[in-house]
């Protein structure tokens, strides 16, 4: 006669479910429940229901539209010259050391904990209509009027940014550029490779994906930029988050106000997948 014995359950430990649980709560709290009471708001109507009533309201509207094409448009200008300027440095600053040079890269690293308000207010003081460069010219040469007049434009806007986020792409763009064997230069350089080639060939397939790090968080962070737009005051520049400010705090419209907010995150959000596309294309892990 076999006895048959019964097997015991594994007693289930809950212990991980506990971990998970108090990050997953602070999360809700802190994102998820603003969030989405953000989106109720927008997509309540004047008349209480839910709908798309001011989602068509916000998007046939000119001011929203300039809004999103200039918030576009400063993005990727200032994503490019951030690429294009923070490139040149980086390899300057690790393959043409000079005397100098590590107290420069300390001093790009301090930039990042610098607040955006101080760079803009230091434009201000040197190419603002006021400003240093203004006074010497016009003290030189006369001018009744400030002859450098770009910072209340766009493109104060794009140079501003430029400058304050040039860092977040340096930073990595360094690191991986100290990583190359030097061996695969000094044989390149050997062979008579010409310099533009070795950088295209050896230099930039071991540094993209640090560029292409650096250029979407540029990217995520120009897209969302506030405290430039508003302290430099260009003239006619009105982007997302600043139309978010405007009919919130200055006209108190909150239901638009939530829906242009919404939008910009969508924005966001779709500009991030777009780069974990292409990272996956040029197959840099992300």
């Amino acid at each position: 006669m076999s006895l048959i014995l019964p097997l015991e359950k594994p007693a289930l430990n809950l212990r991980p479910l506990l971990w998970l649980l108090l990050p997953l709560l602070v999360l809700a709290t802190l994102f998820f429940w603003p969030l989405s009471l953000i989106v109720e708001q927008a997509l309540r109507g004047a008349n209480g229901e839910i709908g798309l009533e001011i989602f068509r309201l916000v998007v046939d509207s000119k001011r929203f539209v300039g809004a999103l094409l200039n918030t576009l448009q400063i993005a990727f200008f200032a994503t490019a010259g951030c690429l294009l300027l923070g490139s040149v440095m980086s390899l300057i600053l690790v393959f043409i050391p000079f005397p100098g040079s590590e107290l420069i890269g300390r001093v790009v690293d301090t930039f990042i904990a610098l607040p955006t308000f101080l760079i803009t207010l230091a434009f201000t003081f040197i190419y603002g209509s006021a400003g240093l460069l203004n006074g010497t010219l016009m003290s030189l040469f006369a001018f009744e009027l400030p002859p450098v007049d770009f910072l209340y434009s766009m493109q104060g806007v794009i140079l501003a940014e430029i400058t304050v986020f040039t860092p977040l792409v340096m930073r990595p763009l360094m690191a991986a550029l100290r990583q190359i064997d030097k061996s695969q230069l000094e044989a390149a350089s050997i062979l008579g490779a010409h310099p533009l080639r070795v950088i295209g060939q050896v230099i930039f397939p071991a540094a993209l994906p640090a560029l292409m790090a650096g250029g979407s968080l540029c990217l995520l962070l120009t897209t969302n930029e506030f405290g430039i737009v508003l302290f430099i005051g260009a003239k006619g520049v009105n982007t997302l988050p600043m139309m978010v400010y405007s009919k919130a705090i200055l006209e108190s419209d909150y239901t638009v106000a939530c829906m242009i907010a919404l939008i910009n995150i969508v924005l966001s959000l779709g500009l991030f997948s777009l780069y974990r596309l292409a990272a996956s294309r040029t197959g840099v892990r992300s």
